[in-house]
């Protein structure tokens, strides 16, 4: 595609964004079941169906702009669940997993801010004020969940991790102090 325009760049990084949820919508359902935490569980099982949404909301302007969604590939999701599916693997302490789940997690939803955040500027700059709306709800839904993971991470999950049993030195003097 040729990207003469603001309006051939928007459809390209829409569909960036659209590419992105189905590879979310993959991977959310192993974070899910390697997640300790039962209100990280729940956190991911509730932006799983947020971002079953998002895809919705994608589909519908796909259709008002006359487009098909398909053919991009989202390689910056890709890395960046990559890197979240290698952590996995490494096979922490549960509570590090977790710690490391919430960070992979907000890296995505930064990721996905940042999208959204452009192609909804774009939007309303090209009047398409209904898409403009769509995507700033995708946007603060975006925003909530990560919220929500800092809440998570700066309450129980991190402190959690901190209080593995695998403890180094340098963590068990500084609980000493």
């Amino acid at each position: 595609m040729e990207l003469a325009t603001l309006e051939a760049l928007y459809v390209e990084q829409l569909k960036d964004l659209y590419s992105a949820e189905k590879q979310i919508l993959k991977a959310l359902p192993k974070m899910i079941k390697a997640a300790g935490h039962k209100k990280l569980k729940d956190a991911f099982s509730t932006h799983e169906q947020q971002t079953q949404t998002h895809v919705e909301r994608l589909e519908q302007i796909f259709k008002e702009l006359e487009v098909n969604p398909k053919g991009k590939k989202c390689v910056g999701m890709e890395g960046l669940l990559k890197e979240g599916a290698e952590l996995i693997k490494e096979d922490p302490e549960p509570g590090v997993l977790d710690a490391g789940l919430i960070s992979a997690a907000q890296h995505v939803e930064h990721y996905e801010m940042a999208g959204y955040g452009t192609v909804r500027t774009w939007a309303r700059l090209l009047t398409f004020e209904d898409q403009a709306e769509l995507l700033q709800q995708t946007l603060d839904e975006e925003g909530d969940t990560d919220k929500i993971l800092t809440e998570l991470a700066e309450t129980s999950v991190n402190v959690d991790a901190d209080l593995q049993p695998a403890m180094t030195a340098r963590t068990a003097e500084r609980h000493r102090m």
